[in-house]
Formats: structure tokens, sequence, C-alpha cells
């Protein structure tokens, strides 16, 4: 198989790996799943393992990593910049004087 398709096929496993562990958070939390979320982030975990198997010469062990580690950062980098509801609970307001 050719390294850089070899690369690309491990990154997404790599992140095909991650993604089944979301799928499962989410089941066993009962949240909606997003199929495209899903896939794009299948399709960056490829990208990565190219881009990570062409630096390291092509070492397998190090795409299939990075496909997995490398949707994970990712996500994470993502989730902090999103915007998200804010509870503040009834009387936690403070009073100017």
């Amino acid at each position: 198989m050719e390294p850089l398709l070899l690369a690309a096929v491990l990154g997404g496993v790599g992140g095909l790996t991650r993604g089944v562990v979301g799928l499962l958070k989410a089941l066993s939390l009962r949240r909606k799943i997003l199929w495209g979320y899903y896939l794009i982030t299948v399709l960056v975990a490829v990208i990565i393992g190219v881009f990570t198997g062409s630096i390291f010469n092509f070492d397998p062990r190090l795409s299939l990593l990075a496909g997995y580690a490398g949707t994970d950062i990712l996500e994470g980098i993502y989730k902090s910049f999103a915007v998200q509801k804010v509870y503040v609970a009834p009387g936690s307001t403070t009073k100017k004087k």
C-alpha cells in the first residue's frame, strides 16, 4: 500500500475510534448525535494522519495516534471557543450601591 494512503487510512481509523468513544458517551448520556459533526471529525483525522505520516516518514503508529489524539485536541479547542449558555441562579445577582 502506498505510504500516503496508509497514513490516511490509519489517521481515519484513529478518528473513527475516537468518534466511537464519543458516540458511546453521547448514547449513555442520551444526547442527540450530530452525524455531520462526526463525519467532519473523521475527515479531519484523515488529514491529520496524512500530515503526521508525511512529517515522520510514514510511521503507521504515529498516523493512527495522530488521528485519534488530533481530533480530540481539535474538539477540545473548538469546545473552549464555542459560545455556551450560562446559567445564573436566582438571587445571585449583586446589587450596586
